[in-house]
C-alpha cells in the first residue's frame, strides 16, 4: 500500500511539474504580439518584472504604450516606469502619453517620467485652498 502511494504522488508531482512553469520572455513577447487581447495583457504585465532582459522588453513595452487597448497602454507605461534611466528611449512615447484620452495613462505616465528623468516629468499644480474648501 505504501509503494503504491508513493507512486501516486511521484506521478503527480511529475504531471504537475510544469504547472507553475514561468513563461520566458521569448514567449511574453510573442504574445505580446498574438490576437488575443488577454494573451497581450498578460505578458505587457508579465514583462514589467523582467529586468535582466531590459534590451529586448523596453522595446516592447514602448510599441504596447501605442495600443488601442487601453488597459495594454496602461500596463505598458506603467511597466516602462520600473525600468528606470533604461528605459530612456520611453520618453518621447511617455510624453505622447500625458496627454491619452485615459487618466489612469496620463497618471502613469507622470509616474513613469519621474521614475525614468525627473527633469521631463510634468510639474503639477499645487491645491488651491480657499472659497468653500473646508480644509481652508
Amino acid at each position: 500500500m505504501k509503494v503504491q502511494t508513493c507512486t501516486v504522488l511521484l506521478l503527480c508531482a511529475l504531471l504537475c511539474g510544469g504547472c507553475g512553469r514561468k513563461k520566458s520572455t521569448d514567449e511574453l513577447l510573442h504574445d505580446l504580439k498574438g490576437a488575443q487581447e488577454r494573451d497581450r495583457l498578460v505578458a505587457v504585465r508579465l514583462l514589467q518584472h523582467r529586468e535582466e532582459d531590459a534590451a529586448r522588453v523596453v522595446p516592447a513595452l514602448i510599441e504596447s504604450a501605442k495600443n488601442k487597448a487601453v488597459d495594454i497602454r496602461l500596463s505598458a507605461v506603467i511597466g516602462l516606469g520600473y525600468y528606470g534611466e533604461q528605459a530612456k528611449a520611453a520618453i518621447p512615447v511617455l510624453q505622447t502619453a500625458l496627454k491619452d484620452r485615459d487618466a489612469r495613462v496620463r497618471q502613469a505616465a507622470r509616474t513613469a517620467l519621474s521614475r525614468i528623468d525627473p527633469k521631463f516629468a510634468p510639474k503639477t499644480a499645487p491645491l488651491k485652498h480657499g472659497g468653500n474648501d473646508p480644509r481652508s
